[in-house]
């Protein structure tokens, strides 16, 4: 077995609220689903995450701040996780490919990306009612004086930005998100180690009735002489109990205790009849063209149901896929390159169930990662009990040697 980084030494980017500060040693005990003996296919890269893929940068803002005791104003538990395809500061568009699983959520900017097959700048992760504010913080970071040509400034004017929606656990009327905040996000996003859990877009969100948030992982593929390598970075708000497989295994037929518990606003009646959503986000070094990024996007669907979820009715689930290597210059002639054919079969087959098996990983890494959280009107969501799972694989002979 491979020899990995250790991934807990994990930067946060976070800015935290009121008395509770978030930290980079705060985050180093979050396990990861391949640390507790989880068996997955594949070979992942140094760090099991997105940014395995080279010039990839994520960063992430987190808030966490107890309900206003002078304004009585709920609890605050969100936040926002921001992906530079191409790193911060670019004057080239990445190629990109589109995918909805199910359509009721919202993923802006995406029109652009449909018709021309370009990606123009960074990709926004959050809450649904933080989505004005990180558009338009994406905006006005793009337009700082000096920081791009002018003539480019305007290629970032129809911002990416999706959304899952936090209000079971965070008082999106609050408001609290702000520019700086994202800004905090964009400068702060870097390569290596990727904070997983109850952070960034992630932070307020729930899975399977579990805890859920921010996952990623990554493959890399050997073929016809060449490597590729494929990430994913997911944030999870979806998923019934009933239906979460790890591993091939029904857990969640097996840990039907620790439900959601009350306390939750009266406008909540019913978690499981509230609207979920999953947003993933797979890059890679292949030269691969926008349609065939598009059937890449399509594949992620598989992996989410390697782990059990069936898309449910209000559940809008997207998949946005984009290559780091087919990109065009802003500015001058686009450089020539040789693009995977339609008709190479080996290499498209290889790149399709890399991004199966990373979508399946980094969802059990988000469940893995978040911890048990209490948010608005007391309303509490309880972490995958680690312990608990690591007994059930073990009886089902599917539990291996836990990476060190």
């Amino acid at each position: 077995m491979q020899k990995r980084p250790n991934r807990f030494a994990k930067a946060l980017g976070a800015v935290a609220l009121g008395a509770l500060s978030l930290s980079a040693a705060a985050a180093s005990a979050a396990p990861r689903a391949r640390d507790l003996g989880i068996p997955f296919p594949g070979a992942p890269g140094p760090y099991d995450a997105i940014t395995d893929v080279a010039g990839v940068e994520v960063g992430q803002t987190t808030l966490i701040q107890d309900a206003d005791p002078a304004t009585g104003k709920g609890a605050v538990r969100t936040g926002v996780t921001v992906i530079h395809p191409l790193g911060k500061v670019r004057t080239d568009a990445a190629s990109a490919g589109f995918a909805v699983i199910n359509g009721t959520g919202e993923f802006t900017g995406i029109q652009m990306v449909n018709e021309t097959g370009l990606l123009l700048g960074p990709i926004g992760l959050t809450g649904t009612a933080n989505i004005p504010t990180v558009s338009q913080s994406f905006m006005d970071w793009a337009a700082r004086p000096g920081y791009l040509p002018k003539e480019l400034v305007f290629t970032h004017f129809l911002p990416v930005v999706a959304e899952t929606l936090d209000a079971r656990l965070n008082d999106i009327l609050r408001r609290s998100l702000t520019e700086k905040d994202v800004f905090a996000a964009l400068d702060s996003a870097k390569s290596g180690p990727v904070a997983e859990g109850n952070v960034g877009g992630g932070t307020g969100m729930q899975a399977y009735r579990f805890k859920g948030g921010i996952g990623t992982a990554s493959r890399v593929v050997h073929v016809e002489g060449q490597t590729y390598t494929v990430g994913v970075i997911l944030q999870a708000n979806n998923g019934r109990r009933q239906d979460l497989h790890i591993a091939g295994i029904p857990v969640g037929e097996e840990i039907k205790d620790l439900m959601p518990e009350a306390g939750r606003p009266a406008s909540v009646e019913n978690p499981d009849r509230s609207k979920n959503s999953l947003l993933i986000v797979i890059a890679t070094d292949a030269p691969l063209q926008v349609h065939q990024l598009t059937r890449l996007a399509r594949r992620a669907a598989l992996g989410v149901g390697r782990d059990g979820s069936t898309a449910g009715s209000m559940s809008g689930e997207f998949a946005l896929a984009f290559s780091t290597t087919n990109t065009t210059p802003l500015e001058g002639a686009p450089p020539s390159r040789q693009a995977i054919s339609d008709l190479d079969e080996p290499r498209l087959d290889a790149l399709f169930e890399a991004t199966v098996q990373a979508v399946e990983e980094a969802i059990v890494n988000q469940l893995v990662a978040s911890d048990t959280m209490v948010g608005l009107g007391g309303y509490k969501v309880y972490g995958l009990p680690r312990e608990r799972v690591v007994e059930i694989l073990k009886n089902h002979n599917r539990l291996t040697a836990a990476a060190h």
